[in-house]
């Protein structure tokens, strides 16, 4: 599970300003480019850490904050809520007061919880692909069906119309069936779509 789209937040704790970036990365390499891409928008920021959850590779930093109060508590929410491909970055802008370890561990948590409420969490499904091709008439009575049913892909146009879908239920098949009079889906591989996470 990631973000659909880059999400931030700002946070404020005894006048220190925590900015999180969380964002989909599917590499090391890419989480590298944006923590580059980062640091250079917050040149002046006073910390970056940083936390990366990508299939088997989980990194942390605390870039120069004491041992173990920025980037594991970065990582432990990342964790906690199930996220994969996914990096967090907190810019902090030291506000004068110190926090105390406790203070941080909550301060940097708090960012990245905050931030990960805001976006839209979807994973990666894949599903079965189907092509269907019917004639005017039988389109004209299977169309909404279809359009809310499945998950309509594309519909092509010419003596006849073709339907290319993918199917989250194949249950879904006797329907079509019915509404075809007997005529059946040819399948043709499968699709990968995003799914959104409730």
């Amino acid at each position: 599970m990631y973000l659909k789209e880059e999400t931030d937040n700002t946070l404020i704790v005894e006048k220190s300003k925590f900015i999180c970036y969380i964002r989909h990365v599917k590499s090391e390499e890419e989480y590298r480019e944006y923590l580059t891409e980062i640091r250079k928008k917050h040149r002046d920021a006073t910390h970056v850490c940083s936390a990366l959850i990508c299939h088997n590779i989980r990194r942390s930093s605390d870039d120069g904050e004491p041992s173990g109060t920025a980037g594991v508590p970065i990582l432990n929410v990342l964790d906690k809520n199930g996220m994969d491909e996914t990096c967090a970055l907190v810019v902090r802008y030291f506000g004068g007061i110190k926090l105390g370890a406790g203070g941080l561990i909550r301060a940097y948590g708090a960012a990245v919880s905050e931030c990960l409420a805001k976006g839209i969490k979807v994973e990666d499904c894949t599903y079965p692909k189907y092509s269907l091709k019917l004639s005017y008439e039988t389109g004209n009575r299977i169309d909404h069906f279809l359009e809310t049913n499945t998950i309509l892909i594309d519909r092509i146009y010419d003596t006849e119309i073709t339907y290319i879908f993918a199917l989250d239920d194949e249950r879904k098949l006797e329907s079509i069936k019915e509404y075809t009079r007997g005529q059946l889906p040819e399948k043709i591989g499968e699709e990968t779509l995003q799914k959104v996470v409730k």
